[in-house]
């Protein structure tokens, strides 16, 4: 199989190399080997490198930022997907592409299906539902993951600030009334090289016969408070903590000029169903990420 990844460099195209490997010829590029802004010379990547699978793990993802810089969100998450899915369509490859809880406004209430409609609060989330259109109009072969609170332990996150936080401060506030499925990057690779290793022995046509969107996130939903808890609890270096209290805070408390939405749990049965595979509990997949022993990354 022939696969090019792009936006290696990021914490999931990172995590996706690895998992990604073992299935074949892999080309993995990034920003200046390719620019997102410049859609042509991207079809020219793509057409060069004739790839069977064409994965888009690159996006415009300063949520704050893109209150002042909506087009370069615009052109980074919308136009640049379109410009790719239609790319991969003309080539024959199959397109993967992965999208946000941010598209909703957290007013639901319960877990969100992909067939509830969106309606994002903040430029980034219309930015990342723009492309997801964008790829569907394509007509392609395309697989679109939602997910949510992405993680990993090498790259600035959640994780990372919350256990720099608690080595600086004696008392952490955290906001207690965002609601949403923590995603380890490693866990979201993983399930993506496994959906691929299906479709091989057909040539990717049992892929290709479930293109389409998909939720898929860490099982289950906490506050960014209780998420936060659980990092102290797991901390593989807890002596360095100067942190003795964890107090809940509103997300008012802490203005920001873009809008998150308050609950953005995704319920992720769609994908199960189709493909076979789940997410772990994101308490499990945190535990994992945080051994010491293990697959904790300094």
């Amino acid at each position: 199989m022939r696969i090019l990844l792009l936006g290696k460099n990021g914490q999931l195209g990172w995590e996706l190399q690895r998992a990604l490997a073992p299935l074949g010829e892999l080309s993995s590029l990034d920003y200046p080997e390719i620019d997102l802004a410049k859609p042509d010379d991207l079809c020219r990547a793509v057409q060069q490198k004739k790839p069977q699978v064409l994965i888009n793990a690159a996006a415009y993802t300063q949520v704050d930022r893109a209150e002042s810089e909506p087009e370069i969100a615009m052109q980074v998450n919308a136009a640049a997907p379109g410009a790719l899915a239609e790319c991969a369509r003309t080539i024959g490859a199959v397109f993967v592409h992965y999208s946000t809880d941010y598209v909703f406004d957290g007013r639901a209430g319960q877990p969100y299906r992909e067939e509830d409609p969106p309606n994002p609060l903040s430029v980034y989330g219309r930015s990342k539902l723009a492309g997801e259109q964008a790829v569907a109009e394509t007509g392609g072969d395309y697989l679109i993951f939602r997910t949510s609170w992405v993680y990993s332990l090498r790259r600035d996150s959640f994780v990372r600030k919350v256990l720099s936080w608690s080595r600086q401060n004696p008392a952490l506030h955290v906001v207690a009334d965002q609601i949403g499925g923590p995603t380890w990057a490693r866990m979201l690779a993983e399930a993506s090289a496994l959906l691929l290793v299906q479709g091989v022995p057909h040539n990717l046509d049992w892929v290709r016969e479930r293109r389409g969107l998909y939720h898929l996130a860490g099982a289950g939903a906490t506050s960014r408070l209780e998420w936060a808890r659980a990092i102290l609890e797991l901390d593989p270096d807890p002596a360095a903590q100067v942190c003795r209290e964890l107090l809940p805070a509103a997300t008012s408390d802490f203005p920001t000029p873009a809008i998150r939405p308050l609950f953005s749990a995704l319920d992720c049965s769609r994908f199960e169903t189709t493909f076979g595979l789940r997410l772990p509990p994101w308490q499990e997949a945190l535990r994992l990420a945080m051994d010491p022993g293990g697959s904790f990354e300094r």
